[in-house]
C-alpha cells in the first residue's frame, strides 16, 4: 500500500462513517482524521464542536473540534479543509493561512466579545467556548491543527509559531501524507526528533558511554542535560515527550512536585545533587568528540521513561514563578534502543517498569505491549466471523495491538493479494485498545469514566484486565474474545441509532452512546432477575435485534434529555458527562423494557456453563499452541537448556524431566501437549537464570 492508495481508502472510509452515522462528510472526516491523531497519540482525544459565523469586521470564524491536553495545558483547536475529491488541488500556504485565521478569530471573539452569549447553550460548540473561558489563566500553548483530505504544497515548509495574548500559537498541518506516514511507521506514533544543539547553544548534551552495560539490544549513555534545554524541548513537545505509559500515570497525578519545585527556588546550585534525574529511550544517537568529550547532538524517537514529574516541574517553575533555570542541571540516562518496532517496545516497557517501581507503578501502567493483547491479537488472526448480510465467506475482525498494524499489514502486497485481505479483513471490521476498552467499560457501567476520554478509559480498562489476567488468563478466550466483538457491533449501533433520530443535533453522540449502552446492562439486570443479553446471539448474527433497536431507542432519548437538563450540576455538558454524579442522575430511571427482549436473553447459570466450556477449549488450544513452539525450537535447543539447568542447578519438577527426554530426540520423538506446557514453564525459569538460547 502506497500514499495514494491510502488516501483512496481514506475517502471510502469517510462515505461509509457518513453513511453509518447519519453524519454530513465534513463531520465525517473530522471524525475519522481525528481518531488517526489520537491513536498516534498525537492528541489525547477530541471532542468534535462544529461552529460556523462572522465576527467583528465580518472575519469569518470556524472550529470543528478541539481537546485540552489537561498535563502540559496545552488547548488543540482543530479546522477541517475538506473536499472528497481525489484529484483536488494541492493546499497552498496562503489557503492554509486562512484556515488557521479562521480559527485564531475564534479564539478572539471567544474572549473579546459577547460570542458566548449569542452560541446555543448545552451544544458542543457552548461547552467549548466556556471552557477556553474558564481555562484562560492556564492555558500555556494553542496548536491550531488543519486537517485536510489533500496534500499540501512543499513549499509551505514551515509555519513560524506567534503568539496570542502572550500565548504561544503553534500551527500544524495534517495532510494525507502526513496522516499516512505516522500509520505506516513501526512505532505507530509520530517521532519526536531532538537536535540538541539547538537547545544547549550549540553545545550538545555530554555524555559518557557506560559501554560495560552495553549489549546487542542497547547502549546507555550517562549525560547531564542544561535545566533550561529539558524544559525548552518539554515547552515545545509537551506531553508528547514522555513515553505513553508515563504520561498516563502522570496524568492521574500531581505533575508538579512540591519538593522537586522547592528545591528549583530555593536552592537550585543543588539539584543536581537533590534530584534522581530522569531517563529516556531514543533511536538512532548522533555523537560528536569535542575539546571537552563526547556529546550527544541528535536522537530520534526520544521519550521520557522516568523523570516525568521532574521534567514538568522544572517548565511549570520558570512559566509560573519565572524562574531562571541556568543554574539547574539534571543527570539523564540516555538508553539507544533497536529500531525494531517489537524489540524496541518490549525494552522500553521493561526499562519503564523498572525505573517507576519506586512509584508503585503496576503492570497495568505498561499495557501496551501486555499479553492479553498479544491473545486478543492471536484469537482475531484465526477466529472467523459469521457471513452476514448476504456475503458469501466469513470475514475476520482485525485486531490492532500496535497502531498501524492494519496498514502495515499491506504495505508489500500485490493489488490482488491486498485486495483478498481487505475482503477478509474488512476495514470497518478493524478494533484497537481504545475501541476494546471503551466497549467494555461502557457494558461494565462506568459511561463517567468512557467520557474522560481514550487515555484515562484505556488506563482503567488496563487496570481492571492486569488484576483479572494476574488471578486467571484462561477467561480471556475465544469466548471472551467473540463477545466483546458483540458488544462493538452494539456500541456502532447504538452510534447509528442516536445518529438516526428527530432529536439528534449532531453533539454529544459519543455521551449519549457509552452511557446508554450503560443503562441498558442495568436494567437488563434489574428487570430480568438472573439473565445476560446472549452476545453469542449478536455474534452469530453480526448484527443486533430488531426487540435490542426498538429499546435503544428509548434508552438514547432519555439518556439525551438527561444529561442536557438544564437543572444539570455542571453547565459544560461534556465535562458533566465526565463525572459520576451524571451517572449516578442517569441511573435514576423508570423505563420498562419491553417483555419481549426476553428472547435475546440467556440465563446466568447458561452463560457460567458455556464460560467453563470455552476455558476448557482455551486450555486445549493453550497446549497444542505450546507443543508448536516446542517442536519448533528443536532438539539441539533444548539439549542447551539440559545443558544449562545442570550447570546453574535449577530445580526441575519429575514431569519437567520426563518433557526433557522426549524434547532432546526431536524428530524421532514428540513431547505431549500437555508436556509441551511444562517444557514452556521450565524454559521461563531457565532465561529468568540468564539462559539466552
Amino acid at each position: 500500500m502506497d500514499v495514494h492508495d491510502f488516501h483512496k481508502d481514506f475517502l471510502e472510509e469517510i462515505k461509509a462513517t457518513a453513511a453509518t452515522k447519519g453524519a454530513g462528510s465534513n463531520a465525517a472526516f473530522v471524525e475519522v482524521a481525528s481518531l488517526y491523531l489520537v491513536n498516534a497519540e498525537i492528541l489525547p482525544d477530541f471532542t468534535p464542536a462544529f461552529f460556523l459565523g462572522t465576527g467583528k469586521n465580518n472575519r469569518r470564524i470556524r472550529v470543528d473540534g478541539y481537546v485540552l491536553d489537561e498535563f502540559d495545558m496545552t488547548f488543540n483547536l482543530a479546522i477541517a479543509d475538506y473536499t472528497g475529491d481525489e484529484n483536488r488541488d494541492t493546499l497552498t500556504r496562503s489557503a492554509a493561512t486562512a484556515f488557521f485565521d479562521r480559527l485564531m478569530y475564534f479564539v478572539d471573539e471567544t474572549y473579546g466579545s459577547k460570542l458566548y452569549r449569542s452560541v446555543e447553550p448545552s451544544t458542543p460548540a457552548a461547552d467549548l467556548i466556556e471552557l477556553l473561558r474558564s481555562y484562560k489563566d492556564k492555558i500555556r500553548k494553542f496548536r491550531l491543527i488543519l486537517l485536510t483530505d489533500g496534500f499540501m504544497s512543499g513549499r509551505i515548509g514551515k509555519i513560524d509559531a506567534c503568539e496570542f495574548n502572550g500565548i504561544p500559537v503553534e500551527y500544524q498541518i495534517w495532510d494525507i501524507d502526513r496522516i499516512f506516514k505516522v500509520c505506516s511507521s513501526n512505532l505507530g506514533r509520530q517521532n519526536i526528533e531532538i537536535d540538541f544543539k539547538t537547545y544547549t547553544g550549540g553545545k550538545g548534551v555530554p555524555c559518557i558511554e557506560a559501554s560495560s552495560a552495553n549489549t546487542d539490544d542497547y547502549k546507555s549513555y550517562l549525560c547531564i542535560i542544561p535545566g533550561y534545554a529539558l524544559a525548552d524541548i518539554y515547552d515545545h513537545y509537551g506531553s508528547q515527550l514522555l513515553e505513553g505509559n508515563v504520561r498516563s500515570f502522570l496524568s492521574t497525578k500531581v505533575a508538579v512536585n512540591k519538593k522537586i519545585r522547592e528545591t528549583i527556588l530555593k536552592i537550585p546550585q543543588n539539584f543536581f545533587a537533590y534530584n534522581n534525574g530522569v531517563s529516556a529511550t531514543a533511536m538512532d544517537l548522533q555523537i560528536e568528540s569535542t575539546e571537552d568529550g563526547r556529546v550527544i547532538t541528535y536522537a530520534r524517537d526520544f521519550q521520557i521513561i522516568n523523570g516525568g514529574q521532574t521534567t514538568a516541574s522544572l517548565s511549570n517553575a520558570r512559566y509560573k514563578d519565572g524562574v531562571d533555570l541556568s543554574q539547574i542541571y539534571v543527570q539523564m540516562k540516555l538508553t539507544e534502543v533497536d529500531s525494531d518496532a517489537d524489540k524496541a517496545s518490549e525494552l522500553i516497557r521493561n526499562i519503564s517498569r523498572s525505573s517507576n517501581s519506586q512509584n508503585k507503578v503496576s503492570d497495568a501502567d505498561f499495557f501496551a505491549t501486555h499479553p492479553f493483547h498479544v491473545r486478543m491479537e492471536q484469537i482475531s488472526r484465526r477466529v472467523f466471523a459469521p457471513a452476514s448480510g448476504g456475503a458469501q465467506y466469513e470475514t475476520k475482525w482485525f485486531y490492532e495491538r500496535a497502531r498501524g498494524q492494519y496498514i502495515q499489514a499491506q504495505m508489500h502486497m500485490t493489488k490482488s493479494q491486498k485486495d483478498k485481505f481487505a475482503a477478509q479483513n474488512p476495514k470497518k471490521q478493524v478494533i484497537t485498545k481504545t475501541d476494546l476498552a471503551k466497549v467494555r467499560n461502557s457494558w461494565a457501567g462506568i459511561p463517567h469514566i468512557v467520557s474522560k476520554g481514550a487515555q484515562t478509559n484505556f488506563m482503567k480498562f488496563a487496570e481492571t484486565i492486569d488484576e483479572r489476567w494476574c488471578n486467571s488468563d484462561v477467561q480471556f478466550n475465544d469466548k471472551y474474545f467473540k463477545d466483546s466483538i458483540a458488544l462493538v457491533i452494539l456500541f456502532k449501533h447504538t452510534e447509528w441509532v442516536v445518529s438516526h433520530q428527530p432529536w439528534f443535533e449532531q453533539g454529544y453522540r459519543a455521551n449519549i452512546v457509552t452511557y446508554s449502552i450503560a443503562l441498558l446492562n442495568r436494567l437488563i439486570s434489574q428487570q430480568f432477575k438472573g439473565m445476560d443479553l446472549d452476545l453469542q446471539l449478536i455474534w452469530n448474527r453480526q448484527q443486533v435485534p430488531d426487540a435490542l433497536t426498538n429499546e435503544l431507542v428509548k434508552i438514547t432519548k432519555y439518556v439525551f434529555d438527561t444529561i442536557t437538563d438544564p437543572n444539570r450540576e455542571t453547565i459544560n455538558v461534556t465535562q458533566w458527562c465526565k463525572r459520576e454524579a451524571c451517572w449516578e442522575s442517569v441511573k435514576c430511571c423508570n423505563i420498562k423494557l419491553a417483555d419481549e427482549l426476553r428472547h435475546i436473553l440467556l440465563d446466568k447459570v447458561e452463560t457460567k456453563v458455556s464460560d467453563r466450556v470455552a476455558k476448557k477449549d482455551h486450555t486445549l488450544i493453550s497446549d497444542v499452541e505450546a507443543q508448536k513452539i516446542v517442536l519448533g525450537l528443536g532438539a539441539d535447543y533444548w539439549k542447551a537448556v539440559i545443558e544449562f539447568i545442570t550447570v546453574k542447578r535449577i530445580n526441575t519438577t519429575s514431569d519437567q524431566l520426563k518433557a526433557l527426554k522426549y524434547a532432546v530426540r526431536i524428530p524421532v520423538q514428540f513431547p505431549s501437549a500437555y508436556q509441551s506446557v511444562h517444557l514452556l514453564d521450565l524454559l521461563e525459569k531457565a532465561k529468568s537464570n540468564g539462559f539466552k538460547g
